[in-house]
């Protein structure tokens, strides 16, 4: 896992937040948990490769 992503993660979380304030804010709640939900998703996108070796790398080590 390198720092970029990290960094990447970090800018999707601060500007999901700051859309879903804005749009709770100006009634539109719907649209404010789908962006909330769009976030997420395309974080678990960038995750689940690292989540994969990290289970190939338990298995391995214990020979399953």
């Amino acid at each position: 896992m390198t720092i970029n992503l990290i960094f990447k993660i970090a800018a999707v979380g601060i500007l999901v937040s700051v859309l879903s304030q804005v749009l709770k804010h100006s009634g539109r709640e719907e649209q404010a948990f789908l962006t909330s939900l769009a976030g997420l998703l395309l974080v678990l996108m960038w995750i689940i490769p690292y989540i994969a070796e990290l289970f190939d790398t338990i298995q391995e080590l214990f020979s399953l």
